[in-house]
């Protein structure tokens, strides 16, 4: 089964497992929790994550923190589960819309 994944809108989460798509929208980015929502909807549809047998997620760009998350999570099932990301063996890369608002030293 093909996972497609974008967590990009950190509003919402997309998920498509093989031509079936689930959208969990949400009011605030806290409320994301994009690999809780993936597992439900592979229990949903009676999926395993063994099922999984390639991943595809939308590296971005996008909100920082749901790009980074998305990315991570495809990332980490592909090693896990030794699958193309992408049609790639290698990590995806994050494509943010912006660099991190992190302070600078004074």
């Amino acid at each position: 089964m093909k996972l497609f994944l974008d967590s990009t809108d950190n509003t919402q989460v997309l998920i498509r497992l093989d031509d079936k798509e689930f959208i969990n929208k949400v009011d605030s980015p806290r409320n994301q929790d994009v690999f809780g929502f993936l597992l439900s909807c592979l229990e949903k549809e009676g999926y395993k994550q063994e099922d999984i047998t390639e991943v595809e997620v939308n590296p971005g760009p996008g909100s920082f923190t749901g790009t980074r998350i998305g990315v991570t999570i495809a990332n980490a099932i592909g090693f896990a589960l030794r699958v193309p990301v992408n049609g790639q063996k290698n990590p995806v890369e994050p494509i943010y819309s912006s660099p991190p608002s992190i302070t600078t030293r004074k």
